[in-house]
C-alpha cells in the first residue's frame, strides 16, 4: 500500500514501517524522518538546492545571510548588536545554526504578531473588504 505526506503525517505512531523492496524486509524509522525525506523529495523535484547541516554547527555570516536572505553586512551588524549570539574565531566570526533558527523563528513571530495587529485595526476601522 503506497501512503502520502499527508496520510502519514496524520498517523498517531511515533514511528512508520517501510518495506525494502529488494529484502522485503521490513524497518521502522521515524515519521519525522519521513517527513524530513518527503521534504527533501518535494524540494528536489521542484529544482531546489538542499543541504543538511547538525543543527550544532558553526556557520559563516555569508551562510547566515544566504539562509536569511540578507546582506552579509546586516548579518555583522546584527551579531555586534547582540541580536544574534557568535563567537570569533581569529578574525572571523561564527554563529550557532541554532542560534539563527532561533533568531529567525522569532522574527517571523514578531512580523506575524504585527500583521495581526493591522489586520484588527483596519476592521475596527472600516479599511478593506467586508
Amino acid at each position: 500500500m503506497v501512503h502520502t505526506a499527508a496520510a502519514i503525517s496524520r498517523q498517531k505512531l511515533d514511528s512508520v514501517k517501510i518495506k525494502i523492496q529488494e529484502t522485503g524486509e521490513f524497518i521502522a524509522i521515524p515519521k519525522k524522518a519521513v517527513d524530513l525525506l518527503f521534504n527533501i523529495i518535494n524540494s528536489m523535484a521542484e529544482g531546489k538546492s538542499i543541504s543538511l547541516v547538525p543543527s550544532d554547527s558553526e556557520i559563516t555570516t555569508q551562510q547566515a545571510a544566504d539562509m536569511l536572505n540578507v546582506s552579509r553586512p546586516h548579518i555583522v551588524k546584527l551579531l555586534e548588536d547582540g541580536v544574534i549570539p557568535h563567537k570569533k574565531v581569529g578574525s572571523h566570526r561564527r554563529i550557532l545554526l541554532e542560534d539563527l533558527i532561533e533568531y529567525d523563528r522569532k522574527l517571523k513571530e514578531q512580523r506575524n504578531t504585527s500583521l495581526r495587529n493591522l489586520a484588527e485595526q483596519a476592521q475596527d476601522w472600516g479599511l478593506g473588504y467586508e
